[in-house]
């Protein structure tokens, strides 16, 4: 199972940027602190993004629903990747109700995990 919660605040503002299929990639870097590790920076792609998110701005708490993925992609003729959290759900962290369904939903997913 690949369930990835990440809860933070964004290095920077969302970039976007529109693809060939017209879908709409919504870019963040989301930085992670506690106190026993380092701050970490986390790189989340979101297609469709809702309007919201493009009101976004660095410093603004944020909470990710997704799944860690390995994208391949043509940069300068050669095959690149990139290893990032593919979300289903973003949620701003101070949108109690918003926050407390996307945990909903990946603690329901960790639980059917334990029932089969």
């Amino acid at each position: 199972m690949n369930v990835t919660v990440i809860a933070g605040t964004l290095s920077s503002a969302p970039a976007l940027r529109t693809l060939a299929s017209g879908t709409v990639l919504a870019q963040l870097q989301v930085t992670t602190r506690t106190p026993e590790e380092p701050a970490r920076s986390v790189p989340v792609a979101l297609a469709d993004p809702p309007a919201w998110l493009e009101r976004l701005e660095a410093g603004d708490e944020v909470v990710v629903l997704g799944a860690v993925q390995r994208r391949f992609f043509r940069a300068g003729g050669v095959t690149a990747s990139r290893v990032e959290v593919s979300a289903e759900r973003v949620a701003r962290a101070g949108d109690r109700r918003a926050r407390r369904r996307l945990v909903e939903s990946a603690g329901a997913r960790l639980a059917a995990l334990g029932a089969d």
